[in-house]
């Protein structure tokens, strides 16, 4: 199988070489495969490190965004410049497990349909401070409950999912979310997985509790308005 993973990091300079290193661990066996790292216009040694790794890993490619975009603009410029049909994304700060990767490739392998076009990481021991387990729990039982996306942790960034129907969404801020509930509003199946989650090693979080829960509000708002307006229509050719 050939994939690309894709990784938004912003200030990231303590964390992306052990990244990348990992990621190459899980997947150099591969028929082939590309990291394509997003630099979302971190103002620390991130742009740097990343461009002395690419002398040691020949699978690496970096894209930069002149100035910070946000988490959601930088997956799809990494997804928009893949070369492979199956896209891998995971958060830069290291608390998602590269070794996982093999392990949702499997599980759709283990799935022969053509409709199943997301896999989603699901954190079931979440390695965070009790306030954020709470609400992260909290978001995902109030995103369940208006979206029924049948996801129990939409907000994991470990995803496996196919580059023509991520691509074929409609883009708004902040869609990397909500993309378990966009692709069933789209026709699609999505199946979720048991990752591991790991403690940050270095940084800190770039979201806070109050920005995240007022992003989240509204972003909720536009994901109902768009499904009450979303229609897949059978269609049939009359002979």
């Amino acid at each position: 199988m050939k994939i690309s993973v894709v990784v938004p990091v912003h200030n990231e300079t303590d964390n992306v070489g052990t990244l990348i290193a990992e990621i190459h661990q899980a997947l150099h066996s591969q028929d082939a495969y590309e990291m394509l790292f997003v630099d979302d216009g971190s103002t620390d040694d991130t742009l740097l490190k990343l461009k002395q790794a690419m002398q040691a890993y020949p699978a690496l490619r970096v894209l930069q965004h002149q100035k910070a975009c946000g988490q959601s603009r930088a997956i799809h410029s990494g997804v928009t410049a893949a070369q492979y049909d199956w896209i891998a994304t995971l958060d830069g700060d290291g608390q998602n497990d590269p070794a996982d990767i093999p392990n949702l490739m499997t599980a759709l392998s283990e799935h022969d349909s053509e409709q199943l076009w997301m896999l989603a990481g699901f954190r079931h021991q979440r390695n965070d401070t009790g306030w954020r387990r709470f609400s992260s729990r909290f978001a995902n039982a109030v995103r369940q409950a208006f979206l029924h996306d049948q996801t129990p942790d939409s907000g994991c960034g470990l995803k496996l999912f196919r580059r023509d129907k991520f691509l074929a969404l409609p883009y708004f801020d902040h869609i990397h979310r909500f993309m378990p509930a966009m692709i069933r509003m789209a026709g699609g199946e999505v199946i979720s997985v048991k990752v591991n989650h790991r403690a940050r090693s270095h940084g800190q979080s770039k979201y806070g509790t109050l920005d995240r829960l007022t992003a989240g509000v509204v972003d909720l708002l536009g994901v109902i308005w768009l499904k009450k307006r979303h229609s897949l229509p059978i269609i049939s050719e009359v002979k």
